[in-house]
């Protein structure tokens, strides 16, 4: 199938996000060709006016090389020392090969709690902006040497979809060692076909993506449709592409049809619910009844207590929570009015209910203006 893409401005920010198994070896070690010719291709990209981020993977699998470690750590403490080596030769080999061109590059390190944080959250954007401002270009990494089990993203797929959110940037590109996402494996498939566009990633389309079985690698394409998730509804148009593919980022952004585009929704969430939707781990869950779940779904309603069946987690007043039906899937996200102790205290009750036990004013258990609704 072929259709057309549109090329990108020359002012359009684009973030470009590369995987372990395109930067590095099986040994583990950097493979400096194709940093090289990642670099050029960016620096290019640049010099024609183009807005540039690059989310890079690589700190582990560089501190497996340098270290000359036959395998990946698996625990924390193991992988943070490892990414700790890393993560210095990585952005030394960057602010080489960049310095070589003229152009400058700023290390960022980001957690998950950079965005789980509504103020860390802004202060992350407004650091990048200005950065882009001084002309810079962001070499972002997840912060491997303190992120531990309940903070750290897992993939950078899923952090570079939430920087390209954060920015609201124009494109967001996967660099990775497969052509894009194919109707079977194309590895042990050889019939399997490139999907050139994904309007909509119905659960069909998640179907297709497997996991990863490679040693330095996290994700898969699993990730990167979770990533594609992010950036569609963020209103960020997504590409898949094979980083070994000769000038394939200029390709990409003059429209020609390289790897697996997915289409950007065209009435993206705004800002701040992107941030409810996917800046936040949600601290519990509510389990709702079959008319609660309606009025969310389908009458723009917010959710009042006496529509709650359960309460799981502990969380306060302001935090995300997930909202699911009685059959366990989730419905939508919102910040609570009620911490979790006073919500277990009057799920299921009227609001003149509630405030009789509360001994106090109540309302909704989350607002309609503080929820996201998984359409």
């Amino acid at each position: 199938m072929t259709y057309d893409r549109k090329a990108l401005a020359r002012n359009s920010t684009v973030v470009v996000k590369v995987g372990s198994r395109t930067l590095t070896h099986a040994s583990g070690k950097i493979n400096l060709r194709m940093m090289e010719k990642l670099v050029r291709e960016l620096a290019d990209l640049k010099n024609q006016g183009y807005q540039v981020i690059l989310v890079t993977s690589g700190a582990v699998a560089a501190g497996i090389g340098r270290l000359g470690l036959e395998s990946k750590p698996q625990t924390i403490p193991e992988k943070q020392a490892v990414a700790a080596v890393g993560q210095g030769l990585l952005i030394q080999m960057y602010e080489k090969l960049f310095s070589e061109y003229g152009l400058v590059i700023a290390q960022v390190l980001l957690t998950r709690d950079d965005f789980n944080d509504r103020k860390r959250y802004l202060n992350s954007r407004n650091t990048l902006q200005a950065l882009l401002e001084y002309g810079a270009i962001p070499v972002i990494n997840e912060n491997d040497t303190v992120a531990v089990e309940e903070i750290e993203f897992g993939d950078n797929d899923t952090l570079s979809a939430l920087v390209a959110s954060l920015l609201d940037a124009d494109l967001l590109v996967l660099l990775t060692d497969i052509g894009g996402l194919y109707t079977a494996n194309p590895k042990l498939d050889p019939q399997a076909q490139l999907i050139g566009k994904v309007e909509q990633i119905t659960p069909e389309i998640k179907k297709l993506a497997g996991g990863s079985d490679e040693m330095l690698a996290t994700g898969g394409m699993i990730t990167k449709l979770m990533a594609a998730e992010i950036a569609v509804n963020s209103g960020v148009p997504m590409i898949i592409a094979d980083g070994k593919e000769p000038h394939v980022l200029q390709r990409l952004l003059e429209g020609e049809n390289i790897g697996t585009y997915f289409c950007a929704r065209e009435k993206s969430l705004e800002s701040r619910k992107r941030w409810i939707a996917y800046g936040q781990i949600p601290h519990g869950k509510l389990i709702i009844d079959e008319g609660a779940a309606h009025a969310v779904l389908y009458e723009g309603k917010s959710l009042l207590p006496s529509g709650i069946l359960a309460v799981y987690g502990s969380f306060e007043q302001g935090e995300t929570v997930a909202i699911e039906d009685q059959e366990g899937k989730e419905i939508a996200r919102g910040l609570v009015n009620y911490n979790s102790r006073e919500l277990r205290q009057i799920k299921g009750l009227h609001t003149e209910e509630a405030a009789g036990l509360l001994q106090r004013a109540c309302g909704e258990a989350v607002h309609r203006n503080n929820m996201v609704v998984n359409n």
